[in-house]
């Protein structure tokens, strides 16, 4: 008898990662977002790495240590030690997304530096998340105290003054001033872990777009679509990639499954026309 073990795809592992919101794994999912550039990418490596790390910064701590005192150790070790840090000299490179190169290279985006920098600290028992604030991802701790504010591109705690310095321009450009301002306290909720790693994709989406890189493109918009299913817009660009890739049927299926779920949106009737030229080419 012939025993068959069949190595997942990278994709059917990611699927599998996120098919619940329960116990959903944060790490373990950002890091297998490099599997489609980084076939060979052991990501249990990525996780052991992480372990190591958690295991020095706990040798530096008494067991009976305040949370503030973890939490100063932790940006310590993290911040200046370990000096991770933002990639100021090329923010737009992918790698910047992939985990295991972050820990490489201690350069990285906000929202890859904050993963692994969450990660440590619940090792720690801090009660920390990310922050989806616009334009830049955040961390958030609650102390016993009050909570902090902590921009994961550079270590600093920011102040409510800041924080509300930073929101100006967004607010300025979504029309959110006057009598429809809303509180500071609405952008530092806590972000769930599947729109963490969403961001994350949408980060890779944008720098893919910019490029023309239908291929690369095609492979986040699959995750994307695992991730959110009824994420009906990313069905939209990823018909309108394969396409720019001369993938025609799969563009007409998921054009057309945009058009399906999304009547009131503006862009309706001009997709309409791409996949009726689509459908031409077919038959």
């Amino acid at each position: 008898m012939t025993l068959s073990y069949d190595t997942p795809t990278p994709l059917a592992y990611f699927a599998a990662l996120v098919q619940s919101d329960e116990h959903f794994p944060l790490l373990e999912a950002a890091a297998s977002l490099a599997q489609d550039e980084y076939p060979e990418l052991d990501v249990q490596q990525v996780l052991g790495d992480l372990d190591q790390l958690l295991a020095r910064i706990k040798r530096r701590l008494p067991a009976d240590a305040a949370p503030l005192a973890r939490l100063r150790a932790l940006n310590q070790f993290f911040f200046h030690d370990l000096n991770f840090g933002g990639n100021v000299n090329d923010y737009y490179d992918p790698d910047n997304s992939f985990l295991h190169v972050v820990l490489r290279t201690r350069r990285g985006i906000p929202i890859s530096l904050a993963v692994l920098w969450i990660e440590l600290a619940q090792g720690l028992n801090l009660h920390a998340r990310g922050i989806s604030f616009p334009g830049h991802f955040m961390l958030k701790v609650s102390l016993p105290k009050g909570q902090v504010v902590i921009d994961p591109f550079t270590g600093r705690s920011l102040s409510r003054e800041e924080l509300a310095e930073r929101l100006e321009p967004y607010k300025r450009s979504n029309g959110l001033v006057g009598e429809y301002d809303v509180p500071l306290g609405l952008y530092l909720q806590p972000a769930p872990p599947r729109e963490i790693v969403a961001r994350m994709l949408r980060n890779l989406k944008e720098i893919h777009s910019a490029q023309e890189d239908w291929a690369r493109l095609i492979a986040v918009e699959d995750r994307l679509l695992v991730l959110l299913p009824e994420a009906w817009a990313e069905y939209r660009d990823r018909g309108l990639a394969h396409a720019e890739q001369g993938h025609t049927a799969q563009a007409v299926q998921d054009l057309e499954t945009y058009l399906a779920h999304a009547e009131d949106a503006l862009d309706v009737d001009a997709i309409a026309e791409r996949a009726a030229a689509l459908r031409r080419q077919i038959s």
